[in-house]
């Protein structure tokens, strides 16, 4: 046995009381809700954006007329997405290095001042050209923001919870995506029943900007209050230059885990976008739904995916996330295609339900995918790898699938087109999932120690050391792939 292999084993045999976490539950669950107020705030600003499309393009794009009035106003909604990759790796990077919590706070205020400024911006005719620019300089700030939120907080939940319960208690991230879109979409339509269109277009438009703000000030409060993670501060108390985050330690020495959370990233969004951003469109451009009768079986349909997220959450700590990934997966390539002819049908029951069998799969993804895609990652590049990777992929594949099912519609003049895009997606992901993932449900973290409930799971823990630190023999392999390095240089 070599000197490196000698070293982590000894490690593993001396595991010690002092090093398992035992967390605290009440702590817990305020980094969950810390951290979904954020994902909320996000996801609110999607929703009102997104139905307010049609007055934005006509208060800052009015020199323009009918559909490219909405293509102006849905440019600079989606020109966010070109710098989410940057801001993934400006913040993640920090987050790696300075701490999870100090850079949550941030992109958050960062993002409640950013859409508070979207109420407040004159429009066209009071200062021309002016506007429009100042919406894109608006919704750029948001989409660099954007990019350290969500793959921070998916960072912090997952450090924070106990090693058996990290599944169930990250699914409440979601949640706060789909009570913030829903909420978003909800109050838009509230204001524009109760206000009338006339004053919507005057200044009611802005009232859903103003109310992002004080949810932002909340959240960071929230967030400004909570502990770090345990497994940062224990990477604190390490002195070692090699453990710093870099973006040539994360390239260089984890490229394998960021292939598989990009492939991941890269079906999921597309799943995720075709389903909840592209099938509005889909029911009324394609199908000829009126506008409201779509938004708002859309709206119910996420409503009653939230109890499924949490159920994918929770049985994901029982019986593994890999698990219900594939069968979220198998199911979107075998009800994909029956799911699209029941929407096509022209009955509103039948339209529910294949909407209805589309988002309870798409929630056993949305319930795992924040558990498992931080126990890729060791605790030194977690967040910057994360970070990276999400958001690059949701710019490419996510962002684009609506732009890229509707041009193959406009081709091949199919109603069926969003469902083979999706099988195409799950097959790729099914292929990734079962010969690249390992299981991480119910173990620690990579690169940290095992985190548990109670007390008396210490001493199960200790035990079996070696299984409690499975992921030793992959430490040593990057540590072997850094001397390789260093000797070639």
């Amino acid at each position: 046995m070599d000197k490196s292999k000698r070293k982590h084993r000894k490690k593993a045999e001396h595991l010690q009381k002092d090093d398992i976490t035992v967390v605290d539950t009440k702590v817990v669950k305020k980094s969950v809700f810390a951290t979904a107020i954020g994902n909320a705030m996000e996801w609110f600003d999607f929703g009102i954006y997104s139905y307010l499309a049609v007055i934005l393009g006509a208060l800052f794009f009015p020199e323009f007329s009918g559909p490219l009035q909405l293509v102006f106003s849905f440019a600079t909604f989606s020109v966010a997405f070109l710098v989410r990759p940057f801001g993934g790796m400006f913040f993640g990077m920090l987050g790696d290095r300075v701490g999870r919590k100090k850079i949550l706070a941030i992109t958050l205020i960062i993002m409640a001042i950013a859409t508070l400024s979207i109420g407040l911006i004159p429009t066209y005719d009071s200062i021309g050209i002016a506007a429009p620019i100042l919406l894109l300089a608006a919704r750029l700030v948001q989409g660099f923001s954007a990019g350290g939120e969500y793959s921070g907080a998916m960072t912090f939940i997952a450090e924070s919870t106990a090693d058996k319960k990290r599944g169930f208690l990250s699914s409440g991230l979601e949640v706060g995506t789909l009570v913030g879109y829903i909420t978003g979409a909800g109050i838009v339509t509230l204001l524009t029943f109760v206000l009338g269109s006339e004053t919507m277009h005057e200044w009611g438009w802005r009232i859903p900007f103003f109310i992002a703000a004080p949810i932002g000030f909340i959240g960071f409060y929230l967030r400004s209050n909570l502990e770090e993670t345990p497994a940062f501060e224990s990477k604190e108390t390490e002195e070692n230059d090699e453990r710093k985050a870099s973006l040539k330690n994360i390239f260089v020495y984890h490229r394998r885990s960021l292939l598989i959370c990009l492939g991941l990233v890269s079906f999921y969004n597309t799943v995720y976008y075709v389903i909840l951003t592209y099938m509005p469109s889909h029911l009324n451009a394609v199908l000829g739904y009126g506008d409201t009768k779509g938004l708002l079986l859309i709206l119910v349909v996420m409503v009653i995916m939230i109890p499924f997220v949490l159920m994918a959450g929770y049985f994901s700590d029982r019986i593994g996330n890999k698990r219900i990934i594939m069968f979220g997966l198998s199911g979107m390539i075998i009800l994909s295609i029956p799911a699209f002819l029941l929407i096509g049908s022209g009955n509103s029951w039948l339209v529910f339900l294949g909407l209805m069998i589309l988002g309870a799969l798409l929630a056993s993804f949305q319930g795992v995918m924040p558990s498992l895609l931080p126990s890729l990652f060791f605790t030194e590049v977690r967040y910057g790898s994360l970070a990276i990777t999400y958001n690059v992929a949701t710019s490419v594949f996510g962002g684009t699938a609506p732009l890229v099912v509707s041009w193959l519609i406009s081709i091949t003049m199919s109603r069926l087109v969003p469902a083979y895009y999706i099988i195409f997606a799950s097959i790729i992901g099914i292929i990734i999932v079962a010969y690249f993932v390992v299981e991480t449900s119910g173990k620690s973290l990579r690169g940290q120690p095992p985190a548990v409930e109670e007390k008396q799971e210490v001493k199960d823990v200790l035990e079996d050391p070696e299984e409690a630190l499975w992921w030793e023999e992959e430490k040593r392999e990057i540590a072997e792939r850094k001397d390789d390095y260093n000797n070639d240089e």
